[in-house]
């Protein structure tokens, strides 16, 4: 039997080989530790992608289904990155090798550096993404026929990065939507930013124009409030902290133009210091805002994959039927507790973020 939560009907769980699939790149993160980029002598490695998260982290912390569509130049670099995502449990059926020429000529993996940030510092990112391979698919490419008719997912989960990343991928993510609605597969897309892939594309511009070229397609909505209301072109940026007026009035104005989104959920971050910010995260759904718990002068580690952990914990509620404020309440803690690890990925038990969502650990206000 189908389940129903936030206006959002899911395919029944035996009727379909995936809980989630979601469609975007994967990079090799260096992360100098407690060092500089420009003076560490040691790097750790992590596979992160922020599509891919989401699903590595329903995966690992709260045991659903997930696969990724993505590509990768077969070297011994996409090797190391395909060993980390067989560690962390998400299908790769549906990764595709590209072949590699020896010096990255004509396809080549996706690999950043980041640095963590302290007290004044914050954290400073180096992309080295250019000719990757999935920038390089195109429309047809993928059978998403066979990924959502003959296999089936519950849920589709790509973004602002992915449409980013090539003139083509708008495309493919529209194409992978379509396929999504047809075979009844509920669809999100997170308005991520990135300023550095849009630069030679038109800028906040060219990303308004694509993200509002791909709405039509949309179910749950994620991004920041001034993220959602620019990329849309809705209006200007500047939300205060937890205002749910602003918050109620973006979301009328967003769901009045598309009524097909049922669910825009948000992440509230108010930094402090780099490792010190109020961190908490809003929703609409069912014609009314819900407001998470605040984690106020929450202690961060690494920031990196705090939004994905809390787009997680929420597709985790929604696809279980636990509604929208377990929902926002499990993403936000889920959150939190990614940021208190190092790297992009989730460590985090189940049992651990409903310890979070039931009060344990300093400084949680309602």
């Amino acid at each position: 039997m189908a389940t129903v939560s936030a206006s959002l009907t899911f395919r029944p769980a035996d009727a379909a080989r995936y809980d989630l699939v979601s469609l975007g790149e994967v990079m090799l993160r260096f992360d100098p530790g407690e060092d500089r980029i420009t003076n560490t002598r040691n790097f750790r490695v992590w596979e992160g992608g922020g599509e891919y998260n989401v699903g590595r982290s329903l995966r690992r912390c709260f045991g659903l289904r997930a696969a990724v569509v993505t590509a990768l130049a077969d070297n011994p670099v996409g090797r190391l990155l395909e060993d980390l995502m067989l560690q962390g449990g998400v299908d790769l059926s549906h990764l595709r090798w590209v072949p590699y020429d020896g010096i990255g000529r004509a396809a080549r993996n996706g690999i950043y550096f980041l640095e963590r940030g302290f007290g004044v510092r914050g954290s400073m990112g180096m992309m080295d993404r250019a000719n990757t391979p999935i920038s390089q698919i195109k429309p047809g490419d993928i059978d998403w026929a066979n990924i959502f008719g003959v296999g089936g997912s519950r849920w589709f989960h790509t973004g602002g990065v992915m449409t980013a990343l090539s003139p083509d991928a708008p495309s493919v993510a529209r194409e992978a939507m379509q396929a999504a609605k047809n075979h009844g597969t509920v669809v999100s897309f997170d308005c991520n930013y990135r300023a550095s892939l849009w630069k030679e594309q038109g800028g906040r511009g060219g990303s308004i124009a694509v993200n509002r070229s791909l709405m039509s397609y949309v179910d749950v909505l994620f991004g920041h409030e001034g993220d959602i209301a620019r990329t849309i072109g809705t209006a200007s940026y500047g939300p205060p902290w937890h205002d749910e007026k602003s918050y109620r009035e973006m979301a009328l104005r967003v769901t009045a133009e598309f009524p097909n989104i049922k669910v825009i959920a948000t992440t509230t971050r108010r930094p402090k210091t780099a490792n010190r910010n109020d961190w908490a995260a809003f929703a609409w759904a069912d014609g009314q805002v819900y407001r998470s718990t605040d984690y106020l002068d929450l202690e961060i580690f690494d920031r990196v994959g705090g939004g994905d952990g809390f787009a997680s914990g929420l597709i985790y509620g929604l696809l279980n039927g636990k509604g929208t404020q377990y929902g926002i309440d499990c993403g936000v803690a889920h959150g939190a507790l990614v940021m208190s690890t190092p790297g992009d990925q989730s460590m985090a038990t189940l049992a651990e973020v409903e310890r979070l969502m039931a009060g344990a650990g300093a400084g949680v206000q309602r």
